[in-house]
């Protein structure tokens, strides 16, 4: 369970220790549901977040998350590849409003970090390779996204840290693959991502 400082409307709020234990226990009995619902190849299932930032101190963070996918271009990413970067991983899908609402606070901080610490990485929960690529073209995303519709690798892989049918999420995963921040929904001003990239990027 995602766990850490969470940031909404200027409050701070406390996970209790038996809710988080409690919330550790049901998800793992929700991951054979939650698999089945995100491969029903329908969006139903998905909501939209709040906005809300989470932080995680370091000393606080869960092991490092281990993921594999192809991107839209048929390339491997893996989270091995990646290690000693920053990354910054964003779900989406094409049909998504906030999704593409936000797509240029992304490509402009994909921009301004692009071999300055942080790696840019999307993960495609709906699309197959020709809409994610429509998708690019149209809003001048330069940076890959993981196609994670057919089996929901990615998303599972980070079940129990993560909300897992919140479309879109951004996550900032330090430089060891360990889970530092997660803005849920739209991303609601660009200098809050901006702050998060650039503080990991600092420890």
């Amino acid at each position: 369970m995602f766990a850490g400082r969470r940031i909404k409307r200027g409050r701070t709020v406390a996970v209790g220790a038996a809710a988080l234990a409690l919330a550790l226990t049901l998800s793992g009995c929700a991951n054979e549901k939650l698999a089945a619902d995100y491969t029903s190849a329908d969006n139903k299932n998905y909501v939209a977040g709040d906005g809300s930032v989470t932080e995680v101190a370091a000393a606080d963070r869960e092991k490092p998350v281990e993921y594999s996918g192809k991107d839209e271009h048929g390339k491997t990413i893996s989270s091995k590849d990646l290690l000693g970067e920053v990354v910054v991983m964003n779900y989406w899908y094409a049909g998504c409003a906030p999704c593409r609402a936000e797509a240029p606070d992304l490509q402009a901080l994909n921009e301004k970090y692009d071999g300055k610490g942080a790696q840019f990485v999307g993960v495609n929960v709906f699309d197959q390779a020709e809409t994610a690529l429509a998708f690019n073209k149209t809003y001048g995303i330069t940076y890959p996204s993981i196609l994670d519709v057919n089996d929901g690798s990615v998303k599972l892989a980070f079940t129990g840290q993560v909300r897992p049918n919140a479309v879109p999420t951004t996550l900032v995963i330090d430089k060891q693959g360990r889970v530092a921040a997660r803005i849920l929904g739209k991303i609601s001003d660009r200098s809050i991502l901006d702050t998060l990239i650039r503080d990991a990027i600092a420890e």
